[in-house]
């Protein structure tokens, strides 16, 4: 079968957005380099080990590719494409002076290609993802995240997922109860639970999205302890209000249609600072006095304005993690409130 490869070279910054942009434009599966010049040292402090060669691509920048169905007007795409990109630039995103290029390839040229280059990576003191594919005996202590990301989601490389899985290894108790928000290959669901969370509701919009994490969920034997859900936070706090208007106490803990009490102990979510600001006041509704909330996927430019947001909520700002231009917070809802 032949795909359509719409080539696009734009900034770090942009990725989340654009790659967003071609999955809503039915992309059937989306590809992410970013830089790997000589400038960029790479993180081996967990004994990763890294197959590809340091690319030439400038520091800052990346080549996203959206692959569409034979017969798709790559045109019509890409004219739809471009002001969508430039309405970045409105919400303190910057694309850079963008390139769209396009080509014919061959299915087998990119669908499986990249798996040669994903292998088994030690992203905090204790977990490990290991792709399904790959052979590897753990160390002792040592936690796997079985994954198979598909082309579309997370694999832990990226700077916000392995920020988010050390952050939730430092957040994270024996017992705890987790949401997580946008959860994509299910990657930080998975993780939560091998740090010890009872029970992860883990909720994305995109079906695609649920569909790899439901997945990834079964080949971690942990189905009995990790839900997955077409929904977003403001839906599992509507089935909140439901169960109310039934006749349930109002304020009192009990046991919605999910996997967890909401609510819950730890909300994670690795997603783009300009969603993480419509829903800041839902994380703290979600959460038990003491709780926490994980916010990450900001990048450094939108950093100031999600503390803002998260203390204008009524959060305390716990801790602050970096790794590159990337941001985590962790903040805390006061165990009594004012």
């Amino acid at each position: 079968m032949k795909w359509h490869e719409l080539k696009i070279s734009t900034t770090e910054e942009a990725i989340e957005m654009i790659s967003n942009f071609l999955h809503e434009m039915g992309a059937g599966g989306v590809s992410i380099e970013e830089s790997g010049t000589l400038n960029r040292q790479r993180d081996t402090s967990y004994g990763q080990w890294y197959e590809t060669p340091l690319n030439d691509i400038p520091e800052g920048q990346a080549v996203i590719c959206g692959y569409f169905a034979e017969g798709t007007d790559i045109g019509q795409l890409t004219d739809e494409l471009k002001p969508r990109i430039e309405q970045l630039r409105e919400y303190d995103i910057d694309p850079g002076s963008y390139e769209m290029t396009a080509r014919i390839v061959d299915e087998e040229d990119w669908a499986n290609a990249w798996k040669q280059y994903f292998k088994p990576i030690r992203v905090t003191d204790k977990l490990t993802i290991k792709p399904t594919w790959e052979v590897y005996t753990p160390q002792e202590g040592e936690a796997i995240i079985e994954l198979d990301p598909g082309m579309a989601f997370g694999t832990g490389t990226h700077p916000t997922t392995a920020l988010c899985l050390r952050t939730l290894e430092s957040v994270v108790r024996e017992g705890d109860e987790v949401i997580d928000v946008g959860t994509g290959s299910g990657i930080l669901a998975i993780g939560a639970c091998r740090l010890g969370a009872s029970g992860v509701l883990a909720v994305d919009l995109d079906p695609v999205a649920v569909s790899s994490a439901t997945e990834n969920v079964r080949l971690n034997g942990l189905q009995d302890r990790v839900e997955v859900r077409l929904s977003d936070l403001l839906g599992v706090l509507r089935a909140d209000t439901a169960d109310e208007a039934a006749g349930k106490p109002a304020g009192e803990a009990v046991q919605r249609p999910f996997n967890v009490t909401v609510p819950v102990d730890v909300v994670v979510a690795n997603i783009l600072a300009e969603i993480i600001l419509l829903f800041i006041d839902d994380v703290y509704e979600a959460l038990k006095p003491g709780g926490f909330y994980i916010a990450s996927g900001i990048y450094m430019n939108k950093e100031e304005d999600v503390e803002a947001a998260l203390l204008a909520a009524g959060f305390e700002i716990v801790d602050r993690r970096r790794e590159e231009n990337w941001v985590a917070f962790v903040a805390g809802k006061p165990k009594r409130e004012a």
